[in-house]
């Protein structure tokens, strides 16, 4: 298996959540746009990479049977997430979502699961729950380690002599 082509999401209002994550999801890189017509006729818009793999569409609910706000807790999804270039990127998602007035659960802030992950939690108009991450690449690890190794070889001199 090669990764997940797409993921379908539901939203209450086509045009507020395409507005939304346009915003959220543009300065990502997620700026091709490419629209269906669903299985029941309904209008389907895919949010996707421009030269890359995976997208997101969003459709119009045409069913009352789950709560607003979503409960991750229920069937179904639980969070997505984004993944980021750089913190940066993660800073400046983050700051955009405050002036939406989203609701941001957490971060940005480094989180433990694995070495140096960077990420903003937070819910879209639905309250569906995403997230935003920076995984460092193994060049950058390495790279770090380096310049602590240096850092820490320099300090154990100055202790010395």
């Amino acid at each position: 298996m090669d990764g997940i082509d797409h993921l379908d999401l539901v939203v209450s209002d086509l045009e507020r959540s395409l507005a939304w994550y346009r915003g959220l999801l543009g300065p990502l890189g997620w700026i091709r746009t490419a629209e269906i017509e669903g299985e029941r006729g309904e209008r389907v818009v895919y949010l996707g990479r421009v030269g890359g793999r995976g997208s997101v569409s969003l459709r119009q609910q045409q069913s009352d049977a789950h709560e607003v706000p979503y409960d991750r807790y229920g069937i179904g999804l639980h969070h997505l997430a984004f993944a980021a270039t750089s913190r940066a990127a993660v800073d400046a998602t983050a700051a955009w979502l405050r002036e939406q007035g989203a609701e941001v659960e957490s971060g940005p802030e480094e989180k433990g699961y694995t070495p140096g992950y960077y990420a903003v939690f937070f819910r879209d108009p639905d309250g569906i729950k995403l997230e935003v991450l920076h995984r460092p690449e193994e060049a950058d690890l390495m790279r770090a380690v380096q310049s602590l190794g240096e850092r820490l070889a320099a300090l154990e001199q100055r202790l010395s002599g």
